[in-house]
């Protein structure tokens, strides 16, 4: 019997620790629903955490739009006759968040980044914790601060009992 319990046990601290692996890497589909047109959400960044290797999803017409990533003045100026820094157009483009840095991502297509096609995006390193969203009520907030709290507690009863 006390056999099934340390198995049982032991079980128990393996989902926990499985549990308490941090998320995998994320792709952001830029502008959500809207994509990348002229509808694009200007406060689309608010509220999301990017972390290095979480990954840009751009999805547009490609006879009418294309990203541009370019520097940070000419973000501000909209310039997108400079120098870019990278440049996309097949309507479905993919771009790795590799580095913990700052990205400027603009349309250069006529003046479409003056009329709000433009976001800067920060990457956090992945080794460093990520603010959080916040907890869609308190209750589920407890919920799982609870089952954290049991999960490690069910480690460490399972531990004691196998020494």
């Amino acid at each position: 019997m006390a056999y099934r319990q340390v198995l049982l046990l032991a079980a128990a601290a393996i989902a926990a620790a499985i549990l308490l692996v941090p998320a995998s890497a994320q792709v952001f589909i830029v502008g959500d629903a809207a994509g990348w047109t002229l509808k694009y959400p200007a406060i689309w960044t608010d509220g999301k955490a990017f972390v290095v290797g979480d990954s840009l999803m751009f999805m547009y017409p490609s006879n009418k739009h294309n990203v541009m990533e370019v520097t940070g003045p000419d973000f501000k100026a909209c310039n997108v006759t400079g120098k870019a820094l990278g440049t996309w157009n097949s309507g479905s483009d993919t771009v790795p968040l590799a580095k913990a840095r700052r990205r400027w991502f603009v349309c250069g297509v006529g003046n479409h980044c003056a009329q709000g096609m433009k976001f800067l995006v920060v990457t956090a390193d992945s080794s460093a914790q990520a603010p959080a969203a916040p907890p869609s009520s308190s209750a589920s907030f407890v919920s799982g601060a609870v089952s954290q709290a049991m999960a490690a507690a069910g480690a460490i009863v399972a531990a004691a009992l196998m020494f």
